[in-house]
């Protein structure tokens, strides 16, 4: 069974900016297309998907925290944004409590035991079809 595990860099209440690149490193999708990607990701990983913050107002971005250091590795689609060590700007993410009033953050999908952290070469494997219809290939 997952059981649920509270990583130090998530509040207890409320919510909270964290730094990208050193507690986990962001890899951020608007909208619609977030939402698509966080859905196929946590269906295909059996609901272990790993964290995953949904911002529900404004432009609706979808934030998959992966371990730190690990979102410069890829070549992520267009349209695809990274955050973390290394970058020219400083970058903080909104991190949800695990519970209570936490509007307008919310977890699409939870850190746990299992999955501390988004898997980066799920989330790529996932986002790489698409990257490959939108190239011709």
């Amino acid at each position: 069974m997952n059981s649920a595990l509270r990583p130090e860099w998530v509040p207890l209440h409320g919510h909270q900016l964290r730094r990208t690149g050193i507690h986990f490193d962001a890899v951020r999708i608007q909208g619609v297309r977030g939402e698509a990607v966080a859905q196929q990701l946590i269906a295909g990983t059996g609901r272990q998907a790993g964290p995953v913050v949904c911002e529900a107002a404004g432009f609706r971005w979808m934030y998959f925290l992966l371990p730190p250091g690990t979102a410069r590795r890829y070549a992520w689609p267009l349209g695809v944004q990274r955050f973390g060590a290394g970058q020219r700007t400083v970058t903080y993410v909104g991190i949800p409590a695990l519970g209570g009033n936490t509007w307008p953050l919310f977890w699409q999908s939870r850190p746990s035991r299992t999955a501390p952290f988004v898997d980066p070469e799920a989330l790529h494997s996932v986002l790489a079809p698409e990257a490959a219809t939108r190239t011709g290939r």
